[in-house]
């Protein structure tokens, strides 16, 4: 598997309409081998949307990735300079999904 052992920092932006995909395709990595650390923008781990609400998302990546999710500035900063992982996934990283809106 060209995964294991592979830590992957996988930050969730606000586009509240994907976080459902999103985790899965989180859930597929672990799945592959990799170690998948958690970061949410400020927005994405304090908001209820329409969606669902934040903390259930907060609870569920929790559960799946083992590790608490980074949500601050101050959390986040040593991520780079300290070279805690291998791969960065910024998700969604465009405006080019598909959100129903009703």
């Amino acid at each position: 598997m060209l995964l294991v052992g592979k830590k992957i920092g996988f930050a969730l932006t606000a586009s509240f309409c994907t976080f459902q995909k999103t985790i899965l395709q989180m859930s597929r990595l672990i799945e592959e081998g990799a170690e998948v650390i958690p970061i949410m923008s400020f927005n994405s781990y304090k908001i209820d949307s329409k969606f669902g609400k934040a903390k259930d998302f907060i609870e569920k990546i929790e559960k799946i990735t083992g590790k608490k999710i980074i949500c601050t500035i101050e959390d986040a900063e040593p991520i780079g300079h300290k070279r805690l992982t291998d791969v960065m996934v910024i998700a969604p990283c465009s405006r080019k999904y598909n959100c129903k809106i009703s």
